[in-house]
Formats: structure tokens, C-alpha cells, sequence
């Protein structure tokens, strides 16, 4: 099963993770985590690895509107984008909220997913 979306850019990593909060703004949505993932496996268990970032991204309407549809939502959220390098580029990828629909077997959820996808659409495009 495909379970996200994403594109290679011409950003450094750096470059991208600001660009992608940036635009992540545009569209409501907040980084609420930051987990530098090369930096916590140095330093839990000092292995070697490339760049990665996981972004905890949330937009707090939808969100709330997500949560009076289905109460237990908050196992899937906040909606996780990576940025990571592959190749010497930089690669950004956003978690599909469509999925959510497959695991949660309530019909009202798939509107609320389709427009947190429309949104996460338009931030990738912008990258």
C-alpha cells in the first residue's frame, strides 16, 4: 500500500525544512515536533546515519474537526512529513491522509482527509 507522496528538490536540507515550514504555514498547519532523527540515533545509539528530520504538522480546525468525527484520531496525528537526503538531493514526503480513511472505518473522516490532503498537496507543490 502506498502510504505518502513526495518529491525531490533542489533545496539543501536545510533550505528545504524551512521552505517546507514556511509553506506548511501558508496552509494552517503548525510544526509542532522536530525530531532530528541522524542526531538521536548518534546519540542513543551511536550509529552513523544521513540527514532526516520527521515534522509533526498540525492544523489545529482541522484537527478539532477530525477529533468530533473520530475520538481516538490522535493515534494518527499529527500528520508526519519527512525530509531526508538521498542521492546528494533533498527529498520531501508527507504522510497520505487518505490512508487514515482505510484504518478508520468511518465514513465522515474521508472528507476531513481529503481537504488535510488537498493542503499537504499544495505545500508539496510550493517545494
Amino acid at each position: 500500500m502506498k502510504y505518502g507522496f513526495s518529491k525531490t528538490t533542489d533545496y539543501g536540507f536545510e533550505q528545504a525544512i524551512e521552505k517546507v515550514t514556511e509553506e506548511l504555514k501558508k496552509e494552517g498547519f503548525g510544526v509542532l515536533t522536530t525530531i532530528d532523527v541522524k542526531d538521536t540515533l548518534k546519540k542513543k545509539i551511536d550509529v552513523d546515519f544521513k540527514k532526516y528530520t520527521i515534522l509533526g504538522a498540525c492544523n489545529p480546525k482541522l484537527a478539532h474537526g477530525g477529533l468530533q468525527v473520530e475520538e481516538e484520531l490522535g493515534l494518527l496525528l499529527p500528520c508526519n512529513v519527512i525530509v531526508y537526503e538521498k542521492n546528494e538531493k533533498t527529498v520531501v514526503s508527507f504522510f497520505d491522509p487518505i490512508v487514515m480513511t482505510v484504518v478508520i472505518d468511518n465514513p465522515e473522516m474521508k472528507p476531513v482527509a481529503e481537504e488535510v490532503k488537498s493542503k499537504l498537496k499544495r505545500v508539496l507543490e510550493a517545494v
